[in-house]
């Protein structure tokens, strides 16, 4: 694939990833109308519900309707969600869920396409090299996104309804580079059917295969845990929540771009444990922000490198160490995972902020981090990974 044709769909993902970014305003959404973290927690629980049922949609029909097709739609859909945050009242509450609903299906669907338009159009040794690339873009548009945002409301006048109206046009900008990339770059053969991918977790679960899908789920809590609680880990320091988000999104994507060749030629295992170490300090430098800002630069830095690099190396393990029958099946499941990791966590995650504090709630993200570590090594005797820690595995 010609790299000049894949920027439509890298920019597509920057401009569609954007609109999850605006999901970390939320917070600030509510607080302006008097609302707390556990109202941001419970909009996003219904935001999960729709990405439920938006990557089995995917899953099912992406045999029918070309997935670069479903990547358009989705971004659509979650401009569909933002435009009713911006354009009605806080107080309808069913609005606001039914916006999240529309953002959690949208995003659900594109997060699991996007990749799968990518990966049905390279080979095997080039999808660990795109993947990086491609989660590259789509870091820059989650992290970069409410970085600009906050801008246009703090030093632009804007209110956050405004600019979330501006997050939906820009959606509609992203299914228009996603289709044209659909157009520009057609899939030689394509399969007329349904694609099961439900009852196949029972093969996946015996092989290499689930402990990525494990791992990215963890993650996913971890994720959400540090992106949409921001604001509130700074309240009443010094720091600020678009520092973090800067420097997280600067480090994951100069990273993934300068190291995604190199990547795939170290073992597999030793890069999961450095990589993953390296998160677990991140988060725990997040205990240092009352103190200082700089802790907050470190943690960010820190974090990106970790969770920045290891979600690309978990996806490619989770795709290339499936039959190829099941790939697809696989990375079904390692989008679901993911998702009940980001949307399921907040929930959890503004009641322990509200209830028990900062320090335990970053106490728990530092767990959380040291058993996705955890599960890498499970099972590792089964599958030969002790013996050697041969490339790639």
């Amino acid at each position: 694939m010609r790299t000049t044709l894949a920027l439509f769909l890298l920019f597509g993902t920057l401009f569609t990833a954007g609109g999850y970014g605006a999901t970390f305003l939320i917070s600030e959404y509510f607080r302006a109308q008097g609302g707390s973290d556990i109202d941001t927690g419970t909009t996003l629980s219904v935001a999960l519900v729709g990405t439920l049922i938006g990557v089995p949609l995917v899953g099912w029909f992406a045999g029918q309707l070309e997935a670069s097709r479903l990547a358009a739609f989705a971004a659509v859909l979650m401009s569909c969600g933002y435009f009713l945050f911006g354009g009605f009242s806080g107080e309808l509450s069913y609005i606001q869920n039914i916006a999240a609903l529309l953002i959690g299906l949208g995003w659900g669907m594109f997060y699991i396409s996007g990749p799968m338009a990518l990966s049905e159009r390279v080979t095997d040794a080039d999808r660990g090299h795109w993947f990086t690339r491609f989660s590259a873009f789509q870091m820059a548009g989650i992290c970069g996104s409410p970085i600009l945002l906050t801008i246009a409301v703090a030093q632009g006048g804007f209110s956050i309804q405004a600019t979330f109206l501006l997050v939906g046009i820009i959606g509609i900008l992203a299914s228009l580079l996603l289709t044209v990339f659909g157009i520009k770059v057609p899939l030689e053969k394509r399969e007329l059917s349904l694609r099961p991918w439900v009852k196949k977790i029972a093969k996946i679960a015996v092989s290499s295969a689930i402990r990525p899908i494990v791992m990215v789920g963890l993650g996913g809590c971890v994720f959400s845990g540090m992106m949409s609680f921001q604001s509130s880990l700074v309240e009443g320091t010094s720091a600020n929540a678009s520092t973090f988000f800067a420097v997280h999104a600067v480090t994951v994507v100069v990273s993934r771009i300068l190291l995604a060749r190199y990547l795939s030629t170290v073992s597999r295992i030793p890069l999961i444990i450095t990589l993953m170490s390296c998160l677990i300090i991140g988060i725990l430098f997040l205990l240092g922000i009352s103190i200082h800002p700089v802790f907050q630069v470190v943690a960010a830095m820190l974090t990106g490198i970790g969770y920045g690099l290891v979600y690309p190396v978990i996806q490619t393990w989770a795709v290339n160490d499936s039959p190829l029958e099941d790939r697809h099946a696989a990375l079904t499941w390692f989008v679901i995972a993911y998702f009940a990791g980001i949307f399921g966590f907040p929930l959890i995650g503004g009641w322990i902020l509200v209830d028990a504090g900062k320090t335990l709630f970053i106490l728990t993200l530092a767990v959380i981090a040291f058993i996705e570590l955890v599960v890498a090594f499970l099972r590792m005797r089964d599958f030969g990974y002790i013996k050697g820690w041969s490339k790639g595995g």
